[in-house]
């Protein structure tokens, strides 16, 4: 080893993690991978429509920040308390009953990661067309998820290293978008100060529908609770992961959507769904169609890696409370759950043959705002049922950022069920299924005790 390698082999070490741990900045760089996604780059389309206000558009998308940071609040108070990687699963299975967290890991073990992962291969697909025309989405997004896999399956250690390198390629990217467009585009007649008639704006209803929708693009800043048990310290860094990468993606939410209003004219983003190309187009010209899609196309790989992460801890974390699920806990040598990791790839490769995933995931969304819910409301359900257990962390702001998660959660849900109601109701008859299996496989609970990842 050189004079040189054994400087930055220590501080390597400490920014991947030590052992088979995850660090803070791999943690962190799970939330951040897995909250962006192409949201943001899809939604101010429809909201600059009835939102033509430069300030009402960044108030909204900061609001859906602080939303999001609220529930992260909240979230950190159960993973300090029960540090078990799962979630959901966990979470409600520990504030309520096992048979809910059984539900919420039914949900997520089977489709939940497994359709957004298709989704984001999809998207991966169709951009990589919009760069070299002539490339096959479907065998693109199906490469994308294997390939993957394939790192996960190498062990937490490279997948830790691939996950902290292509989520640094990610911001970095996005950084350079904004400045090329701070720089280059040509200002538009747009005021991100507040102006007159920008109250109304804010308190009519398609303020708050969209901020439905930017929700939609914060969703993933619960990211490292799936993966609590391989972290290092988990009480400390659980809390801190959570917090920077929300607040890191809150940032960039609301630079870029500044830089789209900043260098496109409304109109031309006014009902547009492609919001990042059309602003690409007008700050490069010709060619910004294909940048924006090659920097989307390398964020999505980051997208991808974090859900084939944490997807299959839910089902692993099962496997060992669960004895007829008991192969989905065992471990490669590298620490990998390799038969989770492979149950979640045929599921989202069946998905993107079938191109079964928007369907699938219109029936599960209300499902998972469900098991959300019941989960911030579980931290104030154990303030009260059990205030003497050991809180490492205590949720900042309780109970006010607890209730202002719960409202608008509420709202989320309200709205599914107003404006989809058969895939909403359908999607919790799926999810309450799971009550039926979780009946015919409980059959010798003592196999959670006795299992050493249990905390």
């Amino acid at each position: 080893m050189t004079a040189s390698n054994a400087g930055t082999a220590p501080w390597i070490g400490r920014l991947i993690g030590s052992g088979a741990g995850v660090s803070v900045p791999v943690a962190t760089a799970i939330v951040v991978a897995d909250m962006i996604g192409v949201g943001v780059f899809t939604s101010l389309g429809f909201q600059v429509k009835d939102i033509p206000s430069g300030f009402s558009i960044l108030l909204l998308w900061t609001v859906g920040g602080i939303v999001a940071l609220c529930g992260v609040f909240s979230y950190s108070e159960l993973g300090a308390m029960f540090p078990r990687s799962s979630g959901e699963y966990n979470f409600l299975g520990r504030a309520y009953h096992p048979a809910f967290g059984f539900l919420a890991g039914w949900v997520s073990a089977t489709v939940g990661f497994a359709a957004p992962v298709a989704l984001a291969a999809m998207a991966f697909g169709e951009y990589a067309k919009s760069v070299v025309p002539d490339l096959p989405p479907i065998p693109l997004a199906i490469g994308v998820v294997w390939l993957v896999s394939l790192v996960q399956l190498t062990g937490v250690r490279h997948s830790a290293t691939f996950q902290l390198i292509s989520t640094v390629l990610k911001v970095v990217l996005i950084v350079a978008f904004l400045v090329a467009g701070f720089v280059i585009g040509v200002p538009q007649q747009i005021a991100f100060t507040p102006q007159p008639g920008d109250l109304a704006h804010i308190v009519s209803a398609p303020f708050a529908i969209g901020l439905v929708f930017v929700m939609y693009s914060f969703s993933g800043w619960n990211a490292a609770t799936y993966i609590i048990g391989e972290m290092n310290t988990p009480q400390r860094s659980l809390p801190r992961a959570l917090l920077v990468g929300t607040m890191i993606v809150l940032v960039l939410y609301v630079a870029l959507n500044a830089v789209f209003l900043y260098s496109t004219p409304v109109s031309a983003l006014a009902g547009q769904l492609d919001v990042a190309s059309v602003a690409g187009s007008a700050i490069f010209g010709g060619l910004g169609g294909r940048i924006v899609g090659a920097m989307i196309c390398v964020g999505l790989i980051s997208s991808i890696s974090a859900m084939m992460w944490i997807g299959p801890r839910v089902m692993m974390t099962m496997g060992e409370d669960i004895p007829a699920l008991r192969v989905f806990s065992q471990r490669s040598a590298n620490g990998a759950p390799a038969y989770a990791i492979l149950f979640q790839l045929a599921v989202a490769t069946l998905l993107l043959f079938t191109r079964s995933f928007e369907a699938v995931l219109d029936f599960i969304q209300f499902a998972l705002l469900f098991c959300s819910f019941f989960t911030v409301a579980g931290v104030i359900k154990l303030r009260i049922t059990d205030p003497n257990l050991p809180r490492p962390y205590r949720a900042w702001g309780y109970p006010f950022t607890s209730l202002v998660f719960l409202l608008v959660t509420a709202f989320m849900m309200y709205y599914l069920l107003t404006e989809r109601p058969l895939q909403s109701l359908s999607g919790m008859l799926v999810m309450l299924s799971g009550l039926l299996i979780y009946a015919v496989f409980r059959r010798r609970p003592v196999a959670a005790a006795a299992s050493p990842h249990r905390e």
